[in-house]
């Protein structure tokens, strides 16, 4: 589990550049859940999930992984294993690629961490297949292959550290609706099949209904509601007002709402919106 305990931070502190990104934030990711992080441009998300593998400490407060505690004073060298730990795959990760092989950049991120080259090499080949590049891909370099395979290699050396939490600054950013939720499924697959914790940045709020069964919304640095999908998405009025959007299957049921059609609740999921309107028609 990932807990942070009353944690702010605050860039350039002491300075006069000085500015604060986050203030007293109090949250739990449980283990093996799938939790959201949504919010709007400058609401804190980034600066967040740098927390969760150490790239930032906080100013104030602590941030637990596990049995790892991070505070303001806690030593580079005392918390690299976060890293570890916890893999983030950030936007455009195909961007970070840089060896001549792609199998070689997988491997890369284990031998980094002292496994021997026979084994980063078997862990890297294993995490190819499991991201869905072929084995005739492995000895030609990454930036011969597509954009959508590219962002799959980087995502496979980040796999092939074998975290126990994997971080996903909107994944599917710039990808075509066929590639977006390809990807996407290949993550809830991880999740499910690994019972990997996975926390998913994003403004796409059908993957937030479709994918996550948590949901934390910042904004200007703070938590300003929490709660499960289905709950959150009950409050149409206060996301818009905060600039969010909502599932297409919601938005349609507010439609349909304006043309006199009620919902005991507001679905959020496309299954959820053709089981009521099932339902109705059975009524009659």
């Amino acid at each position: 589990m990932i807990e942070f305990k009353n944690v702010s931070f605050e860039y350039q502190p002491n300075s006069p550049f000085a500015s604060k990104a986050l203030f007293d934030i109090n949250l739990k990711i449980k283990d093996g859940s799938f939790t959201a992080l949504i919010g709007h441009t400058g609401s804190g998300k980034s600066t967040l999930i740098q927390h969760l593998n150490a790239l930032l400490k906080p100013t104030q407060g602590t941030v637990m992984i596990g049995d790892l505690e991070i505070k303001p004073e806690s030593k580079q060298k005392d918390i690299k294993v976060a890293r570890k730990r916890v893999g983030v795959v950030f936007q455009f990760p195909e961007a970070q690629l840089f060896e001549e092989t792609v199998l070689k950049d997988v491997a890369f991120g284990p031998k980094n961490f002292g496994v021997s080259l026979e084994e980063a090499e078997k862990t890297a080949r294993e995490m190819l297949d499991r991201v869905g590049i072929a084995e005739e891909f492995f000895e030609k370099s990454p930036f011969e292959l597509s954009g959508g395979q590219m962002r799959r290699v980087a995502i496979a050396g980040i796999l092939a550290m074998q975290p126990q939490v994997l971080v996903l600054d909107e994944p599917t950013a710039g990808l075509d609706p066929k590639a977006r939720l390809e990807m996407m499924n290949m993550f809830y697959n991880l999740h499910i099949e690994q019972k990997m914790t996975v926390v998913l940045v994003t403004h796409n709020m059908d993957d937030v209904a479709d994918y996550a069964n948590e949901v934390y919304l910042l904004e200007k640095g703070h938590i300003i509601l929490s709660g499960l999908p289905s709950e959150v998405f009950q409050r149409p009025e206060f996301l818009l007002k905060h600039q969010l959007g909502l599932p297409k299957a919601t938005s349609f049921a507010l439609k349909l709402q304006k043309r006199g059609l009620d919902f005991e609740k507001l679905p959020t999921t496309q299954q959820e919106l053709v089981v009521q309107l099932e339902s109705r028609l059975k009524r009659g």
